[in-house]
């Protein structure tokens, strides 16, 4: 599917802090991938989003979707970290958390320094995960500041979605075409 095949903005910050992505990963051309940024084969990253590695690594797992307009950041000490098969919703916000395989956060979520939401959780739409909390495996957080909802979710659901969007970004890197 090679992701090479239009021209998008990813930038080099010195000599050793290049953006590694899978050949197999899908990056929108209009999204933007900055410093030291790992991305896993079939993981997406979709317009507008923006991973920005300058401080600390972002490290992105296999089949992976980081949909339109999330920005990942990291700090010096906290590095943000997402497994496999997770999904990271239109207009999340994550700085220097972790996220489990298979776990999704929200639509415009906020998760931030230090927290883990663990495999199978779930962040919901617009809630915030302050600093320092750990999401425990198929639990919801949801609200703000978020409360967690223990044995809520589950791993089957937050798989159907990071499958659909695997299936999304081949279609996309085989027939999508800019007309202007």
């Amino acid at each position: 599917m090679g992701i090479y095949r239009w021209r998008m903005p990813i930038y080099t910050l010195g000599d050793d802090w290049e953006p590694q992505i899978h050949p197999d990963a899908f990056v929108h051309p209009e999204a933007v991938l900055i410093g030291r940024v790992i991305l896993g084969a079939n993981s997406s990253v979709w317009p507008g989003a923006v991973i920005r590695a300058d401080d600390n690594t972002i490290a992105i797992g296999d089949r992976t979707s980081i949909q339109d307009g999330a920005v990942l950041h990291c700090t010096h000490e906290w590095a943000t970290t997402i497994g496999n098969d997770c999904t990271i919703g239109h207009n999340a916000h994550l700085e220097g958390c972790t996220l489990e395989d298979a776990s999704l956060a929200g639509s415009g979520s906020v998760i931030l320094h230090g927290t883990v939401v663990s495999s199978g959780a779930l962040v919901g739409a617009n809630a915030l995960v302050p600093g320092g909390r750990t999401i425990p495996p198929n639990a919801m957080a949801l609200g703000v500041p978020a409360k967690i909802r223990e044995d809520a979710n589950s791993v089957e659901l937050n798989l159907l979605n990071s499958a659909s969007y695997v299936e999304r970004s081949a279609r996309y890197a085989a027939s999508m075409r800019r007309i202007d």
